[in-house]
């Protein structure tokens, strides 16, 4: 069985460490790990640390750092450019798309968003549920590096990421081109658009396109936003080998 994950801001630098407050409380009330059990430290930049509980306690636990190790960046990294669903839609695409394997995460207020995460309270309250859903999925995942949900970008946002990344991939259904027909770099950032419930506009296809992304479909099925994601993550894993 893959052994349990919890985040921590820094690695400890001793031998002997406590786990406490929140990844603590889980790891020992929980998961209810128990002395001589193991488990992983992360610091979700790929830095990672074998323990054994030594002690456990009502909401921490005393461990033993038995080995460490960096796990390096992927590569190609996988940027989502998430569309902003409807309620509680974006989270579950976050969790989907982190579980797949996106390296980064970039909320996208596109033209046909229902929702549209104005600025102030609201909108900061929305982006972090999206970050703690990212922290919680990299978890149950088991992944060493947690992806970034970075500020959320209007169409101008948008067009700078695409011109700097090797590759952007435009999910849109009925077009004769398919990501299978893509070439993959070798490293950089593919940048995959998820557009929103209503479809990604032709004024925004035709900005998108001018600065080098490819529209491609991903098969005969037209996906939900929320899923989309992960889908196509789960092909390009595939191609890329990145997944084995």
């Amino acid at each position: 069985m893959t052994l349990a994950l919890f985040l921590v801001d820094a690695l400890p630098a001793a031998d002997a460490h406590t786990l406490d407050g929140p990844e603590g409380r889980h790891a020992a009330a929980v998961r209810r790990l128990r002395a001589g059990e193991s488990l992983l430290l992360t610091d979700g930049a790929g830095a990672v640390a074998r323990c054994t509980v030594v002690a456990a306690g009502r909401d921490t636990l005393d461990l033993a750092v038995q080995e460490r190790w960096t796990e390096p960046e992927p590569s190609p990294r996988v940027v989502v450019v998430q569309a902003l669903p409807k309620g509680d839609r974006g989270e579950l695409a976050v969790e989907l798309a982190t579980e797949a394997g996106a390296d980064a995460i970039v909320p996208w207020r596109a033209t046909r968003c229902v929702t549209k995460w104005e600025d102030g309270p609201r909108g900061a309250k929305a982006l972090e549920r999206w970050r703690k859903t990212a922290r919680e999925a990299a978890k149950q995942a088991r992944r060493p590096w947690v992806p970034p949900v970075r500020e959320p970008v209007a169409l101008r946002g948008l067009l700078t990421l695409v011109g700097s990344s090797a590759l952007t991939l435009v999910l849109e259904a009925g077009l004769s081109t398919r990501l299978a027909d893509v070439d993959l770099p070798d490293s950089g950032d593919v940048v995959l658009v998820v557009g929103p419930e209503g479809g990604i506009t032709p004024d925004e296809l035709d900005a998108l396109s001018a600065v080098g992304a490819r529209p491609v479909r991903l098969g005969p099925s037209v996906l939900r936003t929320s899923t989309a994601a992960a889908v196509t993550l789960g092909a390009l894993g595939v191609r890329t080998g990145r997944w084995g």
